[in-house]
């Protein structure tokens, strides 16, 4: 009952959680309608990671109520924050109603989710392991593991059926909001589940005994044998963790629907199998960390990933979209171009166009189409020019080419965009991914590899924080590395990949982020982190 109930709630908070990162597409457009579209998906992007960013603080800030008043009602205020706030998502209005107000209150949103979640884990996992005896602590914490998982498989199962009923240009236009306000009766049945629950037998005889921590923060983070396992938990495990989760559930559906260009509901039918088939193997691996401990298949799942993501997204081109694959080996695309005259192509305000210099309105289009190309430098005033295979391109280059007025400037980049269009189309550049030509039992295969990979990292990783610290400011201190880990490395995964991407023109570059993050965790980790798998958690 305690594990049921602990991980539907938790189910219900992570459903809520990422519905955001799955609309993503359908959010830039409708909040951040005005900037281009490569910026507004980034913007996206990084307010989803906003609600990452303020895990930290609600884990500081609920960790010390559920230290000081006790785990069952910190968890029960944190569900409700959470699911207010979801449901209130589907009721804002969009860009074109509100205007900036819109992407404002998005975000608001997104915080009050952030600091719900950053107190909910935490509790959950605390208290499932303060029921748990000592010998089967992995099998029983990793069940919440499998929370995150099934909550996000939860809502794809939402959206897809949402879209199925509704239809694509209904669901872009409105249908979005539905699985957002569905989430009021998820959380009426949620809380009800909680609130059959009595406190943690481990916590209660705390306060029996008058054992309660006064000062949780104070005894957490300021005395430095706490704080030292702390950083070491954060650096040589959960660090790694996180951006192996966040890559394989997250960045690879983004990379599936705006670089490889798969329709959305394609993308999310093959995660949800992906999916399906991996979330077993948290209770399995949470399983045998019981067995052979929690580090070695907690620092294996990061060597593995830092070892296999460059080749394993190289083939999800090739089996997601053939035509891009191939396109890219038979006619590679360079920019040479001065690099003074090419700007990052990223503008959160919304007021740079791209399209004073031959390389801005060169690179504009090329961010903007998503494809793969090189970087070479030129001399200092030369114009711009894309080599696609063998066909050369010169940029128009307002700076070289001047034209009489706006009208003939905007008339001169359509020119050159056409131009380029049609030098794509005959290279064999696909506008989409062609549904007929996906490999789908590959594509599966390798988005199984990358969740595998995820329940290495996760199905153990409960247990470990919990082992790690004392009970009176077990709360307190496993929330913040792992929030901090989860929020912040992992959490602004997608959003920087991109960023990455977009500033080097390699669709691939991104993925640096994580393979570096998990290799030096797997260092670290070898070096410092202690196991845990037989310790007593009582004290």
């Amino acid at each position: 009952m305690v594990i049921a109930a602990s991980s539907l709630g938790t189910v219900f908070e992570w459903y809520d959680f990422y519905l955001y990162g799955l609309l993503a597409t359908t959010i830039s457009a409708q909040f951040f309608a005005g900037v281009n579209d490569t910026t507004a998906f980034i913007f996206a992007l990084a307010a989803f990671a906003a609600g990452f960013a303020v895990r930290p603080f609600g884990a500081l800030v609920f960790g010390r109520i559920g230290d000081l008043v006790g785990r069952k009602n910190t968890f029960l205020v944190t569900m409700g924050i959470m699911g207010g706030s979801t449901f209130a998502v589907g009721l804002l209005p969009n860009f074109a109603t509100a205007g900036v107000a819109a992407p404002i209150l998005l975000v608001t949103l997104r915080v009050l989710q952030g600091l719900a979640l950053g107190g909910q884990y935490g509790g959950a996992a605390t208290y499932v392991a303060e029921h748990a005896p000592n010998h089967k602590r992995g099998l029983y914490t990793s069940w919440i593991q499998t929370t995150a998982t099934l909550g996000l498989f939860a809502s794809l199962l939402v959206v897809i059926g949402t879209r199925s009923a509704l239809g694509e240009e209904a669901f872009a236009s409105w249908g979005w909001r539905v699985p957002f306000l569905a989430s009021i009766l998820l959380l009426g049945v949620s809380l009800w589940v909680r609130l059959q629950l009595n406190e943690s037998p481990v916590y209660a005889r705390m306060k029996a005994t008058g054992n309660v921590s006064k000062a949780p923060l104070t005894e957490a983070f300021l005395r430095w044998g706490n704080l030292r396992i702390v950083l070491i938990a954060l650096f040589g495990a959960v660090v790694g963790q996180a951006v192996v989760w966040y890559t394989g559930q997250f960045y690879a559906l983004f990379f599936l629907e705006k670089t490889l260009k798969v329709d959305g509901m394609t993308a999310n039918v093959l995660i949800a199998v992906a999916l399906a088939l991996g979330t077993p193997f948290f209770v399995f691996f949470g399983w045998l960390s019981d067995k052979i401990g929690r580090k070695p298949i907690i620092l294996a799942g990061c060597l593995l990933a830092s070892i296999s993501y460059f080749p394993l997204f190289h083939a999800l081109t090739q089996a997601a979209n053939p035509a891009l694959a191939e396109a890219q080996a038979k006619a590679p695309i360079t920019v040479t171009a001065d690099p003074a005259e090419c700007s990052f192509q990223f503008d959160p305000v919304g007021k740079n166009k791209f399209d004073g210099s031959g390389c801005d309105i060169a690179k504009a289009w090329l961010a903007k189409a998503g494809v793969n190309y090189h970087n070479k430098a030129a001399p200092a005033g030369s114009t711009a020019v894309v080599q696609i295979g063998d066909k050369a391109i010169t940029a128009y280059d307002p700076r070289k080419d001047p034209v009489a007025d706006k009208a003939a400037h905007g008339i001169a980049i359509a020119d050159f965009q056409d131009a380029m269009k049609a030098a794509f189309s005959e290279a064999g550049y696909p506008a989409k991914a062609d549904d007929a030509r996906i490999n789908k039992p590959l594509v599966i295969a390798i988005l199984f590899a990358l969740v595998l990979l995820v329940t290495m990292v996760y199905g153990p990783i409960a247990g470990m924080l919990v082992e790690l610290f004392p009970s009176r400011i077990r709360y307190t201190s496993m929330s913040l590395p792992y929030h901090l880990g989860n929020g912040w490395f992992g959490g602004f995964l997608p959003a920087t990949a991109f960023a990455m991407v977009a500033a080097t023109g390699d669709i691939y570059y991104g993925l640096w982020y994580p393979v570096v993050a998990a290799a030096c965790t797997f260092i670290l980790g070898l070096l410092l982190l202690p196991e845990t798998f037989k310790k007593k958690i009582e004290d």
